[in-house]
C-alpha cells in the first residue's frame, strides 16, 4: 500500500521541481556581449534595421549614426575610462544592448548584428494599448545627441591651436573646433582673471569679409547656432567657464575670417577674437 501512495507524491514533487527549473530559466537575465573600442579607430556596427536611437551610458563613449536618412551603420569610439553600456533602438522597435569597454589595441573593427541578438522590442503587444493622443511626447533626439557630444568634448584634451584674446582681465579662448556629421562644434573658454564678476550680455559668432582696395571695408554676417551647451549669464571673479556653440558646417575663402564677440552687460570689458579661415576649413 505504501508503494502506491508514495509514487504519486514522488511524481508530483518531480513535476513541481521541473516547473521551478523552467521558470527560473525563463527569468534568467540575458548575458550581454562586449564590444571594444578606442579613440584612434572607428568600430563599425551594422544592424538588421535602420538605427533610430543610440545611447551610451558614459560620456567617454561616443556612438554616431546618420540621423537625417535611414542608415544601418553606426560608429563607436571610446576614450580611456570605466566600462559602460550601449543601447540601440532600430526603426522597427527592436532593442539591442551591449557592454562597451575601452581597449588600446583592437582585434575586431566590424560587427554585423543579427536580429536574433535583439533583447526585445519597445512596442510589446498589449490587450489595451494607449490611445495615440495619450502617448507622452518624445525627447528631441537631435538635441540629446548634441548635449552628449558637447559633454564629451568638454572632457577631451584636444586643442586646435592658439586662438585667444585678453582684455582687462577677461580672456576669450577657442580651444577646439570639431567637425561631426554635418555640424561644427566650437569649444569656447571664458576666463575671468579680474576681481569683478563678469555679466554676459552676448556672445556672437560672425563671418567677416575683408574687401581689398583703396576703400577698405568690413562686412559681417552673424551666424545663428543651432545648439548651445552651458551658456552662462555670469562669470564670477577668478573663475573659468567653458561652453560649446554648434553650427551647421561652413567653410571660408582666404579673404574671410570668423569673429567671436564677447560683450559685457553694462560694462566695457568687451573682447573680439579673430579666427583665421584655416581653422574653420581644417577642424579636428
Amino acid at each position: 500500500m505504501r508503494t502506491y501512495i508514495l509514487t504519486p507524491i514522488l511524481i508530483l514533487a518531480l513535476l513541481l521541481s521541473m516547473t521551478s527549473l523552467a521558470q527560473s530559466s525563463i527569468h534568467k537575465p540575458i548575458p550581454l556581449d562586449t564590444i571594444y573600442a578606442n579613440d584612434t579607430k572607428n568600430v563599425a556596427l551594422f544592424f538588421p534595421e535602420p538605427i533610430r536611437q543610440g545611447i551610451t551610458g558614459a560620456d567617454h563613449f561616443v556612438f554616431t549614426f546618420n540621423r537625417e536618412t535611414q542608415n544601418y551603420l553606426g560608429l563607436l569610439q571610446a576614450k580611456p575610462g570605466i566600462d559602460s553600456n550601449l543601447l540601440i533602438i532600430n526603426q522597427d522597435g527592436s532593442i539591442f544592448s551591449y557592454i562597451v569597454k575601452y581597449k588600446r589595441e583592437l582585434s575586431q573593427f566590424n560587427y554585423f548584428i543579427p536580429l536574433s541578438n535583439s533583447i526585445g522590442n519597445e512596442r510589446p503587444e498589449t490587450l489595451n494599448p494607449k490611445p495615440i493622443d495619450s502617448v507622452e511626447p518624445k525627447i528631441n533626439s537631435r538635441d540629446y545627441y548634441y548635449q552628449r557630444f558637447c559633454r564629451y568634448l568638454f572632457k577631451r584634451q584636444q586643442r586646435i591651436g592658439k586662438i585667444k584674446k585678453q582684455y582687462q582681465g577677461i580672456e576669450l579662448n577657442v580651444e577646439n573646433i570639431v567637425f561631426d556629421t554635418e555640424e561644427l562644434y566650437f569649444v569656447i573658454q571664458v576666463k575671468n582673471k579680474s576681481s569683478l564678476d563678469y555679466d554676459l550680455n552676448f556672445l556672437k559668432l560672425s563671418v567677416e569679409t575683408r574687401q581689398k582696395g583703396k576703400q577698405k571695408s568690413l562686412q559681417r554676417l552673424y551666424l545663428e547656432p543651432i545648439y548651445i551647451e552651458n551658456m552662462p549669464s555670469k562669470i564670477a571673479r577668478y573663475k573659468t567657464t567653458k561652453l560649446v556653440y554648434v553650427l551647421p558646417k561652413f567653410s571660408l575663402s582666404d579673404d574671410r575670417r570668423a569673429v567671436l564677440e564677447l560683450n559685457e552687460k553694462q560694462g566695457e570689458r568687451n573682447v573680439e577674437l579673430k579666427i583665421s579661415h584655416r581653422f574653420i576649413n581644417h577642424p579636428n
